[in-house]
């Protein structure tokens, strides 16, 4: 108890722990409806694609973010006009643009610096090394996104259940598909900093899963998603400073270890 209160005594594990509650929200809240609509590889393809631009934005000493915002946002709007359209399949033009963003981010950071440990940070994710700047853009980055959800709560709601339903009952269903997806590209962005470009889609997907194999309703999915991105976050920052092993990654797998406890928990009740 003692090394856990000196561990969380220390300022940069301390802005680590409150960016990671902030993100957690975003990501836990966010992907339940991204699960709902099965576009959960959307946050892979992103996260892929902000890689292409962070390092870009290195190799030509621009602020990473200042670059990987307006990309990332016309990459998802460029996906979401591309499926509404029909014009090719969601899943397809994902992995074409995801592919597209890591080939170039491994292309600049061969002929340039090399992957030197800030383009490692973005890849892999290092939370603990945010500074405040980092931590002020987390927090109102993320109280933004949420306010834009609860604001729209009721119809991204409906769209998630029944979009052709949601049309018809007069909703704006484009505008709103165009909001959530710039949100979308704002929270991978975000979230980069916290598991890396590699696995930042987990921490969308894997709380929301999770959730969905116990919860009754929607607001139950939604709160049991938060707690289990909330738990894995501080668990994993709190491991792997103690452990010195990849924040992220632990983060992650502790995401993982929770949904087969879960899904175990849940056969065994069965039975």
């Amino acid at each position: 108890m003692n090394n856990l209160i000196t561990i969380l005594q220390y300022q940069f594990v301390e802005r680590a722990i409150i960016a990671g509650f902030f993100l957690g929200l975003v990501c836990a809240v966010l992907g339940v409806f991204l699960v709902l609509r099965k576009m959960s590889l959307i946050g892979d393809g992103l996260a892929h694609i902000s890689f292409g631009a962070i390092a870009i934005g290195i190799a030509f000493g621009i602020y990473p973010l200042f670059v990987a915002i307006p990309l990332v946002i016309i990459a998802s709007l460029i996906i979401y006009t591309l499926t509404r359209n029909n014009i090719i399949e969601g899943d397809a033009i994902i992995g074409i643009l995801a592919s597209f963003g890591l080939a170039i981010g491994v292309i600049i950071s061969s002929i340039t610096t090399g992957f030197n440990i800030d383009i490692f940070s973005y890849l892999f994710g290092n939370i603990l090394a945010i500074n405040q700047q980092e931590l002020i853009f987390a927090i109102i980055g993320s109280i933004t996104i949420l306010s834009i959800i609860i604001l729209f709560y009721q119809e991204f709601v409906a769209i998630s259940f029944n979009a052709e339903q949601a049309k018809i009952s007069g909703l704006p269903v484009s505008r709103l598909d165009i909001i959530f997806s710039i949100i979308t590209a704002l929270t991978v962005i975000m979230s980069i900093k916290l598991a890396g470009a590699l696995l930042v889609s987990a921490l969308l997907i894997l709380p929301a899963s999770s959730s969905l194999q116990v919860s009754k309703s929607f607001q139950q999915t939604i709160i049991f998603a938060i707690m289990i991105a909330l738990i894995s976050i501080i668990f994993g920052i709190i491991i792997s400073f103690i452990g010195n092993i990849p924040t992220g990654a632990t983060i992650v797998t502790i995401n993982i270890i929770l949904f087969f406890t879960i899904i175990l928990f849940k056969y065994l009740i069965k039975r």
